[in-house]
This record gives structure tokens, C-alpha cells and sequence, in this order.
């Protein structure tokens, strides 16, 4: 059974967030930023490189720092992503992989 949703631990909590409402995660360090619609953000004690092999298959990384969900993408122009307000950079060695990504989306 594949689960649209996890919990994170933050606050002292255990919160679930549904993977469809994270629009991108940002690497702090040993913490993550959650950015969830909303405007909401989380801080997780997590790795990028660790969270990255327990995301489903929308998340892709696309730059040391970022992983972003490929269905809050509005637009890619000029190796820089939009993801509702967010303006984010694609770095060189993921631009590629991000491109053929895209290209089998495209109707």
C-alpha cells in the first residue's frame, strides 16, 4: 500500500502532511525546511540525501539544497523553477535529469 501522506516530528509532535500539499523541501544543514501550500513551513531534523530515498516517485532533487514536488512546478524557465511564489534554481548536474523528467509530462 502506497501512502499519500507521513509524519514528521516537529514541535515535540508528530504531524502528518500529505505529500501533495509540500510544494518544496530546502536542506538546512542536518535539518529540512518543509514548504507546504498554505504557506505553512516545518523544520525536520533530517538529511536531504536521507529524506530523498523515502519520498515517492513526484519529488525530485534539483539542486544541493532543494528537492521540489514536480506537481507544484508552475513553470521552468531559464534553468529556474516556479513552484507558487517560489522561485527556485536548477543546478547544472540535475538540470538534465529535470529536463527529461518534464519532457515525458508534456502532452
Amino acid at each position: 500500500m502506497k501512502n499519500n501522506f507521513t509524519f514528521i516530528k516537529t514541535d515535540r509532535k508528530l504531524l502528518k502532511i500529505n505529500f501533495n500539499e509540500i510544494i518544496l523541501i530546502k536542506g538546512l544543514g542536518n535539518y529540512v525546511e518543509i514548504l507546504m501550500l498554505e504557506n505553512k513551513k516545518y523544520i525536520y531534523y533530517n538529511s536531504l540525501k536521507d529524506l530523498m530515498e523515502k519520498l515517492p516517485s513526484e519529488f525530485m532533487r534539483v539542486h544541493n539544497s532543494y528537492i521540489v514536488n514536480l506537481t507544484n512546478i508552475d513553470f521552468f524557465e531559464d534553468n529556474h523553477l516556479m513552484l507558487k511564489g517560489n522561485k527556485i534554481s536548477v543546478a547544472k548536474g540535475y538540470r538534465e535529469c529535470l529536463n527529461n523528467t518534464l519532457n515525458k509530462l508534456i502532452l
